[in-house]
């Protein structure tokens, strides 16, 4: 009888180990945008291609518009281990500690797309991606969202008429001293509540790339926008480093692959969606859009490129020289 128990649960436990075996790596990605934003494609396009080419190794659970954790949060839990992945703005590394990231903010450090991909995915960009590591990270690619424009109830021509303003911005030094540089008076808000924060007047106004802008419903309340282009919002990919080097080696190198080709996937939509919400923006009749005069662009310039020699000494002086030098000669957006 004892030896007849003994083989039924020998059976049992030979069924249930490969079950046990089989169980998928579950990743869970938490972003703070909304699913049809750059990013929230992005992230789905990675999820398709993980579960895919893993053949369902690995399940991918994605929480978008801060449902799991806001974008002050998101950062240290990804530390804790109690989510894998991200896609934080670049700005979010700033408050950890790697300053550098915050080159990124820098106004009109980018003239366009080349110059800012050659970096991202040249030295400059890896090697920003290696400083993160000593707190737990893994950097695995860098998306995009496009190149900023200001909104307010005020018309906005020149750097003057923004001058007393509210703004709100994400945790940088950088973007406090941009806006500072021209007279207007930032705040540090989340994303997650920027519309109810411009609705109640709590803030004037903002800078976002217009897919940010719409998928907010920010034109709503926002009377004008002024196309500036003027900054780069960009995110960075990023693992807990722990989890990923504990993956085994065929699955790491899958969702490697997977992660190329969703930001190949991310970067080809992300000029498509801001055209579109740009379109959308001025379809609705409730903003304004005006396009700055070469007169007024360059006194934008003018009053914004001081903050690069003002911020190098936080974020870098040979990181702000190696920046300009790949921007030379290069013609702007």
């Amino acid at each position: 009888m004892k030896a007849h128990i003994l083989s039924t649960l020998a059976c049992a436990l030979a069924l249930v180990a490969p079950a046990a075996a089989q169980s998928p790596v579950v990743i869970k990605f938490s972003h703070v945008v909304t699913t049809d934003t750059p990013k929230g494609q992005g992230a789905e396009r990675f999820k398709q291609l993980a579960e895919e080419r893993t053949k369902g190794a690995v399940k991918v659970e994605i929480y978008p518009n801060s449902t799991l954790y806001k974008d002050k949060e998101e950062v240290e839990m990804l530390q804790l281990g109690a989510v894998q992945m991200l896609a934080p703005s670049t700005s979010k590394f700033g408050p950890l500690g790697v300053k550098e990231f915050e080159a990124f903010d820098l106004p009109y450090i980018f003239p366009n797309e080349q110059v800012l991909r050659k970096v991202q995915d040249g030295p400059i960009g890896q090697g920003l991606f290696k400083k993160l590591e000593s707190k737990g990270i893994k950097g695995l690619g860098y998306w995009d969202n496009g190149f900023k424009i200001l909104t307010s109830n005020r018309p906005m021509h020149g750097p003057e008429d923004v001058k007393g303003l509210k703004f709100r911005i994400q945790s940088s030094k950088v973007l406090e001293a941009q806006f500072k540089a021209v007279g207007a008076l930032p705040q540090v808000l989340a994303f997650s509540e920027l519309y109810q924060a411009l609705q109640t007047g709590v803030v004037d106004g903002q800078e976002n790339p217009p897919s940010n802008i719409t998928t907010q419903k920010v034109n709503e309340v926002q009377k004008h926008a002024t196309l500036t282009y003027h900054g780069y919002v960009g995110y960075a990919v990023i693992v807990n480093k722990g989890f990923w080097d504990g993956l085994p080696a065929d699955i790491r190198t899958t969702l490697e692959g997977a992660i190329k080709d969703a930001t190949d996937y991310e970067h080809q939509i992300a000029d498509k969606q801001n055209e579109k919400a740009l379109a959308d923006i001025r379809s609705t009749g409730k903003t304004e859009v005006y396009t700055p005069t070469e007169a007024e662009n360059a006194a934008w310039r003018k009053a914004l490129n001081p903050v690069q020699k003002e911020m190098a000494s936080r974020v870098g002086k040979d990181l702000v020289a190696a920046l300009n030098k790949e921007a030379e000669g290069a013609p702007n957006n």
